[in-house]
């Protein structure tokens, strides 16, 4: 069973994306506004019906409806605004995903869990710390939303098929994100080769900033978060053991301990399979450096 704790927009979306995916036959939605989750799964439900795609999905506003979860996605917590930074909303969602992180220790002790909430690595690093699981069983999302909008953005430059295109984001999901054009291409062809570096460059820089310019322009990213927690989740119950980017506790890996950050890893039925370390170059270390040392001021300022 897939648990998604949220049942917001992106809660809403992951529900869907993942029963479009097949990623499992039965998807909880709890969230603690009385009828939220219930009524989300019910107008799930009916699309899945006249698409003839047999995956249950209900709604509750009871933890322990999620004893047997598989997999819990925690999305609780309050939205990026206009003008926010991802770490403006640190002791506010710190508090909340504590108190979900704990209930999913008390109902669901052997499941992995996929923490969203902003901003992304110290609430991936709380749910670790709180939840005792062991780490390989909790990985954030964060860079593979990164990943589809730096996709996009080669995409719309070389003017190739999306399906083409392989790209690479690890680090802070946050303002010192590291998209890496090094280790990026388009159907094996590195992306190097066909960009000058001023293009890349300006692809790295609109990469960071783009989140931000959809919030101005929306009020909230949804769709995008909602597909990449769909991505994860189907690696993990399928054990497609995929290579994706996601916020793992670092021992020793890059270089660095005691700190949750994007990372690329192999993901399978156990959760994290394998840390992926990367042979980065001076440039790209020191932006993922500074990633690490936001993180850990971020987690310093939080009683645990």
């Amino acid at each position: 069973m897939l648990t998604i704790v949220g049942s917001g927009k992106v809660g809403g979306d992951a529900a869907l994306f993942s029963a479009l995916r097949k990623a499992d036959e039965s998807i909880l939605l709890l969230d603690v506004v009385d009828g939220l989750p219930q009524g989300e799964a019910m107008d799930i439900s009916h699309m899945l019906s006249e698409q003839g795609i047999d995956v249950e999905v209900r709604g509750s506003n009871n933890y322990a409806d999620m004893v047997g979860s598989d997999v819990v996605v925690v999305v609780a917590g309050s939205g990026r605004k206009p003008g926010m930074t991802r770490m403006d909303l640190l002791k506010i969602n710190a508090g909340i995903v504590r108190s979900v992180a704990e209930n999913i220790k008390k109902y669901a002790p052997d499941s992995i869990i996929v923490p969203v909430t902003n901003p992304l690595d110290p609430m991936a690093y709380v749910t670790y710390q709180v939840s005792g699981f062991a780490r390989d069983r909790v990985l954030g999302m964060g860079n593979m939303l990164d990943l589809s909008r730096f996709r996009q953005f080669i995409h719309e430059v070389v003017n190739y098929s999306r399906k083409s295109i392989r790209a690479l984001v690890i680090g802070e999901h946050g303002e010192q994100m590291l998209p890496l054009p090094r280790f990026s291409s388009v159907s094996g062809i590195p992306l190097q080769d066909l960009l000058t570096a001023a293009e890349m460059d300006d692809l790295v820089s609109k990469t960071r900033g783009v989140a931000a310019k959809v919030i101005e322009l929306k009020g909230a990213t949804v769709h995008a978060p909602g597909n990449a927690i769909s991505t994860i989740v189907e690696s993990i119950m399928t054990n497609r053991r995929d290579v994706i980017p996601v916020s793992a506790y670092l021992d020793g890996e890059y270089g660095h301990s005691n700190v949750s950050i994007g990372v690329p890893a192999v993901v399978g039925r156990n959760g994290i399979e394998h840390i992926v370390e990367l042979d980065l170059n001076e440039a790209e270390r020191r932006v993922f450096d500074a990633g690490v040392q936001n993180v850990r001021s971020a987690i310093s300022a939080l009683p645990l």
